[in-house]
């Protein structure tokens, strides 16, 4: 008689690789362009310096920044714009492309004002920089998590951080004052995918981190990096709702605390 404990199981009907015949393919997912305001206008943009905003406060700040130009949009398909409105806004789900004579220098900013999914984050780079858009330095205003921080943060913490590319670290720092981001911390998502598209095409670039996510200490931070160190003698044309709407704005439910590193 069989030992049914120790006898081999009987071979499969089907190779694993034959399992997916039975599973129709995903459809293809399509790329996300620029669409540009002017379309003959001269292609690529080569602006001195291009800002991309993630974070809450960033977000904020540079839809007040003026005078500002209207460009273009950067298209995600997946993205719906319906509910949108006409002029540009805080609320809709967008991401507008703008242009700032600095010095007489052009400078380049897109406001992502919706999240991105880790899967979408590297066709978002290589389509952002390298095509229609070759800068020659790039800042990235993101946010920290406290689930991938080297210890524990509260939302009493306020502080900004720092990631470079190699070039950007052999010259003269964009953000100079700022602290490294402390090794054993992970960043992630869209904001790593653009650091890492601009160490591969050898492009001056830092990444800004802040903490917590919005509020107005941290915009406050955030508002004296960029008048400071990037956009001096700019103008942020907030009025009293303005102030009470930049508290509010962002996100406000915080990964919890994570005791792996403790």
């Amino acid at each position: 008689m069989e030992d049914v404990l120790t006898e081999l199981p009987p071979p499969s009907r089907f190779f694993l690789e034959e399992l997916n015949n039975f599973t129709p393919p995903a459809p293809p997912v399509p790329s996300p362009f620029i669409l540009l305001s002017n379309p003959t206008s001269k292609t690529p943009l080569q602006p001195s310096l291009f800002i991309i905003a993630i974070s809450a406060p960033s977000l904020y700040l540079l839809h007040h920044v003026s005078p500002k130009t209207l460009i273009g949009t950067f298209i995600l398909p997946e993205v719906p714009s319906s509910g949108n409105s006409v002029e540009p806004s805080l609320k809709d789900k967008s991401c507008n492309l703008y242009n700032i004579s600095h010095g007489g220098k052009s400078v380049i900013v897109a406001n992502f004002q919706y999240s991105v999914s880790s899967e979408r984050s590297h066709a978002i780079a290589k389509t952002l920089i390298g095509q229609q858009i070759i800068p020659e330095r790039v800042l990235i205003l993101d946010s920290v998590q406290s689930r991938n921080f080297r210890g524990r943060i509260s939302t009493d913490d306020t502080f900004a951080m720092k990631l470079e590319t190699s070039v950007e670290r052999k010259g003269i720092p964009l953000l100079k004052k700022l602290n490294y981001f402390p090794s054993g911390s992970v960043v992630e998502g869209l904001g790593a995918a653009l650091l890492g598209r601009c160490q591969m095409k050898n492009i001056k670039a830092t990444l800004c981190v802040s903490w917590p996510e919005s509020g107005g200490s941290v915009t406050s931070i955030v508002k004296d990096l960029l008048l400071k160190d990037v956009l001096s003698d700019m103008e942020v044309k907030i009025d009293a709702d303005g102030e009470a709407e930049g508290l509010k704005f962002g996100h406000t439910n915080h990964y919890l605390d994570s005791e792996l590193y403790t």
